[in-house]
């Protein structure tokens, strides 16, 4: 008589997959709730680099910080996508309170060299290890899509860490005893992110941060100087119409100062938290793109040997800075010049109120329907004059950012309705109101054009007006326009 009997593996249970699926199982397998635990994880990741980001001042870090905003926001993506393709998986499904916590404690550090230990050190690493485990130990046939998501996670943190691996080689740092010890604490509290966490008394996971008082730095840091040597803009707003030599200084110049934007938009995105996720991964790619502006204006600046520091970087903000310099100068006893030259230093402890619901719709709306839309016709015009002066980089850095501002327009007209439902904001005529004010945007600066070209010295001898050319003469020397002295008056500077 013989018998059936259950095979026995014979692989050592080392090297047996880890199972998403035991007897309680129904038609959802338990990656899916840890799926959705990295999510929380990585999207708390990607606020936690936007709480700090603002405090981060040399120029290259910050291009990296605002790629970090962008790769982070794609992390989110592909978990939020993974877990949509499961039945019953939500991407937007309660997570334990436990998480939360982890993320307060990193967000909490005592300042932005701690963080960084925190972000990139104690989180980066736990999380790379959490997903290299899961994909050593998963089946790899029946979670092929998860392993793979991971791997390609995992090499998007490998330049992270390569990041902070450099920063950490210019900037030395022994982490504070203490903040390390509580973050070590609430990562063992979350089971190292290796198991789902089951939503217990603690109650589910808010946004990092919308529990504690934290604030943002309220002026964006940077190591170059406020001002330029000379005032040169108020010579380019009067020749920005007739002259496309002008037009070319301005652009390197303008865009170089669109590095500006994405330090404002880090706020959007840590106080818009209320906002569904593809409104921040759309921001988190507005801000990327504009960032990219902003290297490709300093690197046609360094092209034509003209320096940051002899042209500054001014915030949008300045005017707010420089009233609180003079305060501080008064206070001080000191020269506004010295408080100027300290500027990053004077400025840093300064914390910014958060952005109210009717603050971030006029922020969108402005940035938009504003900006954005009325700027498209000057730049086509030097698209096109520059390519016919035969200064082909100049064209293409214009070419590019109208793709991308194109792209910016439609997330505005998108999100304004809903940004507007939360503000209590009606916005119905928002396109006629964005009409009524680039016009009046227009007629103010051809008004100002005007007058500042009646009203500027323009004999040699004077600093302003010798600085501007000096400008000029260093463009012209590098590559000069075919058509600069053709090339007819073209539309105003619209603000």
């Amino acid at each position: 008589m013989s018998s059936l009997s259950a095979p026995v593996s014979t692989r050592p249970a080392a090297s047996r997959p880890r199972l998403s699926v035991d007897a309680t199982t129904r038609q959802k397998p338990a990656i899916v709730d840890l799926l959705g635990d990295w999510q929380y994880v990585e999207r708390s990741m990607h606020r936690l680099i936007c709480a700090w980001g603002r405090e981060i001042a040399p120029w290259d870090d910050k291009s990296a910080i605002h790629r970090h905003v962008w790769d982070q926001a794609e992390c989110v993506r592909r978990l939020r996508e993974r877990i949509a393709q499961f039945p019953g998986g939500k991407p937007d499904a309660p997570v334990s309170a436990r998480l939360e916590h982890l993320a307060n404690a990193i967000l909490l550090a005592p300042g932005l060299e701690d963080a960084l230990d925190g972000i990139y050190q104690c989180l980066l690493k736990t999380l790379t290890a959490a997903y290299g485990e899961y994909s050593t130990h998963a089946h790899p046939i029946h979670d092929a899509p998860t392993v793979a998501l991971l791997h390609e996670i995992n090499q998007i943190k490998s330049q992270q860490w390569l990041w902070y691996r450099d920063w950490r080689r210019r900037h030395p740092h022994v982490t504070d005893a203490t903040y390390r010890a509580a973050v070590e604490s609430q990562l063992a509290a979350c089971g190292h992110l290796r198991e789902p966490l089951k939503i217990g008394a603690e109650g589910h996971a808010r946004p990092a941060g919308v529990g504690t008082d934290f604030r943002l730095a309220r002026f964006s840091r940077r190591d170059q100087p406020l001002r330029s040597q000379q005032p040169f803009m108020d010579y380019v707003r009067a020749d920005f119409r007739t002259s496309l030599e002008t037009r070319r200084l301005f652009w390197a110049y303008g865009y170089m100062l669109e590095k500006n934007l994405p330090d404002d938009q880090l706020r959007w995105l840590y106080d818009g938290h209320y906002m569904p996720w593809d409104w921040h991964h759309d921001i988190s790619r507005h801000l990327w793109d504009e960032s990219r502006h902003g290297d490709s204006g300093h690197s046609r600046l360094r092209d034509f040997n003209i320096s940051l520091e002899e042209v500054g970087f001014p915030g949008y903000d300045n005017a707010e800075r420089e009233a609180l310099l003079q305060q501080i100068a008064a206070e001080r006893g000191l020269s506004l010049d010295e408080c100027f030259a300290h500027h990053d230093e004077l400025l840093s402890s300064y914390r910014a109120e958060p952005i109210t619901k009717p603050e971030l719709y006029q922020h969108v709306f402005m940035i938009g329907l504003i900006a954005e839309t009325g700027h498209f016709v000057v730049k086509n015009e030097s698209y096109v004059d520059f390519k016919e002066g035969q200064d082909l980089e100049s064209a293409e850095m214009m070419l590019f950012d109208i793709i991308d501002e194109t792209a910016h327009v439609q997330y505005a007209h998108h999100w304004l309705p809903l940004l507007a439902e939360h503000a209590g904001i009606d916005n119905a005529d928002y396109r006629e109101r964005a009409a009524r004010l680039r016009e009046e945007y227009q007629s103010k600066a051809d008004q100002g054009a005007a007058a500042l070209q009646s009203s500027l010295p323009r004999t040699p001898g004077s600093p302003a007006y010798d600085f501007y050319q000096s400008l000029l003469t260093r463009i012209r020397a590098f590559h000069p326009l075919s058509n600069a002295a053709t090339c007819p008056p073209r539309s105003g500077k619209p603000m």
